[in-house]
């Protein structure tokens, strides 16, 4: 393995004889072999066979190659290159017929970084994903991070839908060196752990190895000598702002909300990302709410139930509207009033739900009581409980 995490005898490799197909191959039938191969040679389905580890480690390593059209390209110039200069891997390049005069030493052609692209240092470093002439790369914009809050509004404001001011933090750039780590008035230089790539590329084991950020410079691919006082160096901070929020018609308590792009702000250019907001409602003193429709206990007298009776109602938002209660209504009955209720998504709205409680006086005058010992009297042989008894046995 060279420095640059690039093995020299990967070109002298043929992938295509390790997944067995043919150069022509189509990536379908590259995929199909592969996944043959892997099936059969996986380690968990032989443990202690290490001629079938040795093999699944090398199928996945051509895979890996020949498996990504891009790679597969590069891959199959590089073997043209390397099969008309007729050379052994990490030997000098002899000359030839196609090949190259004088002695080349090949961890110098992988790793040679002087002057301009097109060498065998950008073709591997293409590749194998290091190596070569490290490029420096634009910095990969990233979406804002999801935040949540919580906003209160009233009974009616649920209804109605309202708009709402809402106080939000969430990590941002620093406002000292504006996001760049830096500190002000100092210029940035190209890392020299990554030389600008910003990733490296590190050893996993088994002959591979794969790319991480940058621990240097966390993929920024510029560092500064002195750090931002202000953040540490890190380029972030804290940030407070107020957004308006636009709460819709009908949202019930606890219902979750979201904001797109009303977020955390995303980096080098990234989308900002989404506000979700739970709402709380507050009750009401006379009305309740269940959907779409809303709920109102009506307090009535027994005479009112027995004889039946017209009584007047308030609505939310509007006028009172007359409730008919017939003769012989029970305690409890709920009466529907359409179209009074809450607003719907399609602008209609609900009905009101309205359910009649007999309320018991806590004290009567002479007359009242009079009038209602004379009713116990005329009543006093119905037995209202005659039932529990039966149905007790």
């Amino acid at each position: 393995m060279s420095d640059d995490g690039i093995r020299s005898d990967w070109a002298t490799k043929d992938f295509y004889k390790e997944l067995g197909v043919a150069k022509t191959a189509s990536q379908d039938e590259i995929k199909k072999a592969y996944r043959k191969l892997a099936r059969a040679n996986h380690p968990d389905s032989h443990p202690d066979d290490t001629a079938k580890h040795e093999k699944f480690k090398a199928v996945a390593e051509a895979y890996d190659v020949i498996g990504e059209p891009a790679k597969r390209k590069k891959y199959d110039q590089a073997r043209e290159m390397f099969s008309r200069g007729g050379f052994p891997a990490g030997a000098g390049f002899g000359g030839g017929a196609g090949g190259f005069g004088g002695s080349v030493n090949l961890e110098d052609l992988l790793r040679d970084r002087a002057g301009g692209g097109g060498g065998f240092g950008d073709l591997f470093g293409d590749l194998f994903g290091g190596g070569g002439r490290a490029r420096t790369r634009a910095p990969r914009a990233t979406r804002g991070a999801d935040l949540e809050t919580t906003a209160t509004i009233g009974f009616t404001e649920a209804l109605d839908g309202a708009t709402v001011s809402l106080r939000v933090s969430s990590d941002g750039a620093c406002a000292t060196c504006r996001g760049t780590g830096g500190k002000p008035g100092t210029q940035p230089h190209v890392c020299p752990t990554c030389d600008g790539a910003g990733v490296v590329t590190a050893s996993v084991g088994g002959g591979f190895s794969m790319n991480e950020t940058c621990p240097t410079c966390g993929g920024r691919q510029l560092v500064y000598d002195d750090p931002c006082p202000a953040c540490h160096g890190t380029g972030q901070g804290r940030a407070t702002r107020t957004i308006q929020a636009k709460i819709p018609a009908g949202v019930k308590d606890g219902q979750r909300i979201r904001l797109r792009g009303k977020g955390g702000s995303g980096d080098n250019g990234g989308p900002a990302g989404d506000l979700y907001v739970t709402v709380k409602v507050t009750g009401h003193r006379v009305f309740g709410r269940k959907g779409e429709h809303l709920t109102i206990d009506v307090p009535v007298s027994f005479t009112e139930l027995a004889l039946g009776a017209e009584i007047k109602i308030p609505t939310l938002g509007g006028g009172p509207v007359t409730l008919k209660v017939p003769a012989g209504t029970p305690n409890g009955r709920t009466f529907r009033v359409r179209g009074k209720g809450a607003a719907k998504a399609d602008g209609s709205r609900g009905d009101l739900l309205a359910t009649v409680e007999v309320q018991v006086p806590s004290s009567l005058g002479a007359e009242a009581k009079q009038a209602l010992e004379a009713y116990a009297a005329a009543t006093a042989d119905t037995r209202l409980r005659s039932g529990l008894f039966e149905e007790a046995k």
